[in-house]
């Protein structure tokens, strides 16, 4: 694989930030968009731009069919049975709130829904959002020492009142990549369904949703060298169909009466108004790029930076590495003793190296943990050896300046 080649797709990695080149090392909250992507947004604004669905003109019918092959490609991408089971929706955390409303509203009031510690805000408050109104419960499931979800506890979790289970497929915080073909198996052994959040595993691992047997599974564009503003929902047919619409308005509807309305046939029963139709399309160059890469070649990319980094973190005194699973997606997130980790992301960032400080939207995880927050390095397939290198050695010098 030639990194070189594929970072040459990737113009804002010739940035310079305080007078040295970028080191772009933020990709869990947000991947960087290769040239083919941008040069479809400005294709479709400045050719074939016009509302979908609802011309019998060239234009809507072009800008029809580029959303819809996106739809067809992510449906592949995810090896679901068929388009039909393929929602777009804003992001992760919009098609999670689709599902906890409109499933949801099916669920037992008084019911248990099943989430773990590691979960992002996204994938905890609509539930909670969902008990409150329904008076239902949440038990959340611990972690061991290593950041690896205690299985244990999971299935012991389970009982009469137990309706639902939502976890992340990836730590955004650990980069625990959980086991989550077991832990949906065990669901549905007991008669519950599964929501699992993808937002981190879908631009670094295989998915195949049908393997998986996962009931819904969401992620969003944005980290897969796609456009912001395109998320994903995954579900199984039978259980679309029984849901109730999440928005009312134009596109998700059949027939309309003030006294009765009937709704569309799936999937636009759940896509009501004029959707991001723009980058929709574009995200079809995004899968191209991934699919050209290849999965595996980026997974082995990853894994070989995180190997790196992990080494190199290991030689700097009072520093700790929170999540040290064998099975870890590229993300590394780490303290160093005496020093906040908002200072020494803004020591980083001076040195033109860009991660991620906070609680990442997992303050649950980080009260776990004992901690306010981390500093967060994340890897794609575009980041290379050099980089990890010069990572380093602005961190050991962010580190001098408070010793």
């Amino acid at each position: 694989m030639d990194v070189e080649k594929i970072r040459s797709e990737f113009p804002i990695l010739n940035r310079e930030v305080a007078g040295r080149r970028l080191v772009y090392l933020d990709n869990s909250a947000t991947s960087q968009t290769p040239g083919r992507v941008v040069d479809a947004i400005v294709d479709m604004y400045t050719c074939h731009k016009a509302n979908v669905h609802r011309g019998v003109h060239t234009l809507s019918q072009e800008a029809t069919d580029m959303q819809e092959r996106s739809r067809r490609r992510i449906s592949e991408y995810i090896n679901a049975a068929e388009s039909a089971e393929v929602i777009f929706t804003r992001g992760t955390t919009e098609a999670i709130n689709l599902v906890a409303s409109s499933f949801g509203s099916l669920l037992p009031d008084g019911g248990e829904i099943i989430l773990t510690v590691m979960e992002h805000h996204a994938n905890i408050v609509p539930w909670q959002l969902l008990a409150q109104r329904k008076g239902m419960t949440l038990r959340v499931v611990d972690i061991d020492e290593r950041g690896d979800l205690r299985l244990d506890q999971y299935e012991s979790l389970f009982n009469e009142r137990t309706c639902m289970a939502a976890f992340t497929h990836v730590s955004n915080v650990l980069g625990t990549v959980n086991p989550v073909k077991q832990m949906i198996a065990t669901a549905h052994s007991h008669g519950v369904p599964v929501l699992v959040d993808g937002a981190q595993a879908s631009p670094h691992l295989r998915i195949n949703v049908r393997d998986l047997d996962a009931d819904f599974y969401v992620f969003s564009s944005h980290k897969m060298y796609g456009p912001a503003g395109v998320g994903i929902l995954y579900g199984k047919r039978e259980l679309l169909e029984k849901m109730p619409p999440y928005q009312g308005g134009g596109e998700m509807i059949s027939h309309v009466t003030f006294q009765h309305t009937t709704y569309a046939e799936l999937p636009f029963k759940f896509e009501a108004g004029t959707p991001d139709f723009v980058d929709i399309a574009a995200f079809d160059k995004a899968l191209d790029f991934i699919a050209e890469t290849g999965i595996e070649n980026i997974e082995a990319q990853e894994h070989k930076l995180l190997v790196a980094a992990t080494a190199g973190l290991a030689d700097v005194p009072g520093l700790t590495i929170y999540g040290t699973s064998d099975h870890k997606s590229a993300v590394i997130s780490f303290n160093v003793e005496g020093i906040h980790n908002y200072d020494l992301g803004m020591l980083l960032d001076k040195q033109g190296v860009a991660v991620r400080t906070g609680h990442h939207c997992a303050q649950p995880l980080m009260e776990r943990l004992g901690i306010p927050g981390t500093v967060r390095a994340s890897f794609a397939v575009y980041n290379t050896l050099d980089e990890v290198d010069k990572f380093l050695a602005a961190l050991r010098r962010a580190v001098e300046i408070f010793r």
